[in-house]
């Protein structure tokens, strides 16, 4: 017969911490719970690698693949591209502090819309980032999210505005505007309805 542990698993924060991701994967820590997905495709790179390079390095770290943590949350997302005033934090380690980010960007998935649109949002905002851009290649759409307010679950940005492939999109807090015309669409994916 074999043993059953019950008990009940309390810090997924250390959990996390230790846990080893296969090669190709990547694994976030979203309000408690352990979420592993597939290394991104071809689009989703072209898409980070466009905003970055719109991003001037001067006076901003612009940084893929970086954890960052969020007070009050049990979560350390790893957003597509993190963007920080180059004096904000200097390292070393696996953490950002949220209140150190001006910018984060999500490109959308089939597997990440829920993430990226309604979990992400509300952590992000709850961090007090000031501005969040999800960037659909699905839906072929920006949405730009500002002015964060609220505590928890309950947090959310007071502006959004969203704005097709091909339009601009005013980063006003970097002094960038985005040229979206050379963004990639996910062909033959079925359109979603976006999560509220």
């Amino acid at each position: 017969m074999t043993a059953v542990d019950d008990r009940l698993i309390t810090d997924a924060t250390e959990i996390f911490r230790r846990l080893e991701v296969p090669e190709g994967y990547k694994a976030e820590l979203l309000r408690g719970n352990i979420v592993m997905m597939a290394g991104p495709d071809w689009v989703h790179n072209d898409i980070v690698e466009s905003v970055l390079d719109q991003i001037p390095r001067k006076p901003w770290q612009r940084k893929q693949t970086q954890d960052v943590a969020f007070p009050r949350e049990t979560s350390e997302p790893q957003p597509d591209l993190v963007v920080l005033p180059r004096d904000a934090f200097a390292g070393p380690g696996r953490l950002i502090p949220a209140e150190a980010v001006t910018f984060l960007l999500e490109v959308v998935s089939k597997s990440s819309v829920d993430h990226d649109y309604r979990i992400k949002r509300s952590v992000y905002a709850a961090g007090k980032v000031p501005a969040y851009l999800i960037v659909d290649p699905i839906a072929a759409e920006c949405c730009l999210l500002t002015e964060p307010y609220g505590e928890g679950e309950d947090a959310d940005y007071r502006i959004e505005r969203i704005s097709k492939f091909g339009e601009a999109v005013p980063l006003e807090l970097l002094d960038v505007t985005l040229d979206t015309s050379e963004f990639p669409t996910l062909p033959g994916v079925r359109r979603y309805h976006r999560p509220r």
